[in-house]
């Protein structure tokens, strides 16, 4: 399937990558695996393949995503801190491992449990590249899923995509801040379109970073108000 899909060249130069001391821990599953998440299988163009290093099992657990803008404010710190412990018990916390809240939840979910983080990029890249050590700690201690094989160059719409695993492999998804136009508010759409529950922070109404929250309040989301209810 990969030699039709990819071309005989591409297929042996990512062998010989996955053969390297930097991959050596990196493995894949498919759609048809007893591994690959049933929540996944049931959204629009579910990835054939995931490439992931940590552990597998957690993708069985139960998962809240917590998403928010690459510009996070310590309004999001604050929230963060104060929301993963009252989860992590229950359920797994799943992020994108991007700069601001996304990195803030993978890294306070580590604190004090599990986590995933599901990457744009192939897992032998960092990016943003700050978040080298970050990334290796949730190889370590939590999961690290992509559908980028090794070898692939990152793109700009590979972080789109990943939202919808993002969504997907999530029971709900909460959004600290975000503007209105912004990837947290696309996974928010693929959410919605998978039957998952959405919870956002209320922000101030003159912040553009509370603008996406606001909206999707007044559209009917469900206001965070009182972090002991969930």
């Amino acid at each position: 399937m990969l030699e039709k899909e990819w071309g005989l060249d591409k297929l042996n130069q990512f062998l010989l990558l996955l053969e390297s001391q930097d991959c050596k821990n990196i493995k894949a599953i498919n759609y048809l695996d007893e591994e690959y998440p049933q929540t996944l299988r049931t959204i629009y163009n579910p990835p054939a393949l995931l490439f992931f290093e940590g552990n597998i099992a957690l993708l069985k657990t139960e998962c809240v995503a917590i998403i928010g803008s690459r510009e996070a404010t310590n309004y999001s710190f604050r929230c963060i801190s104060a929301l993963v412990p009252r989860l992590v018990n229950r359920y797994t916390i799943v992020s994108g491992l991007a700069n601001g809240a996304d990195s803030m939840a993978n890294e306070e979910a580590l604190v004090y449990g599990k986590t995933i983080a599901v990457l744009g990029s192939s897992l032998n890249q960092a990016f943003p590249s700050k978040n080298r050590h970050l990334q290796r700690e949730i190889a370590r201690n939590g999961l690290l899923i992509t559908e980028y094989p090794v070898g692939d160059s990152i793109q700009p719409w590979h972080f789109p995509q990943r939202n919808r695993i993002i969504a997907g492999l999530s029971q709900k998804i909460i959004v600290t801040e975000a503007k209105l136009k912004s990837g947290s508010m696309i996974t928010v759409d693929l959410a919605l379109e998978n039957g998952r529950e959405v919870l956002a922070l209320p922000g101030q109404v003159d912040s553009e970073l509370s603008r996406g929250c606001n909206s999707l309040i007044e559209q009917g989301a469900i206001p965070l108000i009182d972090f002991d209810s969930l």
